[in-house]
């Protein structure tokens, strides 16, 4: 898993029949937890923009959005509601 902060949302009018009704947002990883580049993940829990976000990747993505026959390699599975033990982390 990952923490991230929510910086924009996507809009597909067309995808996969399993990804209807779903919404994507634009995640960029905190500098400490990742080299990672910005990510676009599934997000079932109702994150906002400039929220801080976990991120399960990988098929445990697919799992914690209870859509194992998707096609999705990153979920958001929580929205932080306390970050001070990331303090001195550049948002």
């Amino acid at each position: 898993m990952i923490i991230g902060k929510v910086i924009g949302s996507v809009v597909s009018t067309r995808k996969n029949e399993n990804l209807v009704g779903s919404k994507f947002m634009v995640v960029e990883p905190l500098e400490c937890m990742s080299d990672s580049k910005r990510i676009v993940a599934i997000d079932n829990v109702g994150a906002g923009i400039g929220e801080i976000v976990l991120v399960a990747t990988g098929s445990a993505a697919r799992v914690g959005c209870a859509m194992a026959q998707s096609p999705v390699d990153a979920a958001i599975v929580g929205i932080v509601d306390d970050d001070t033990g990331m303090s001195g982390v550049v948002r």
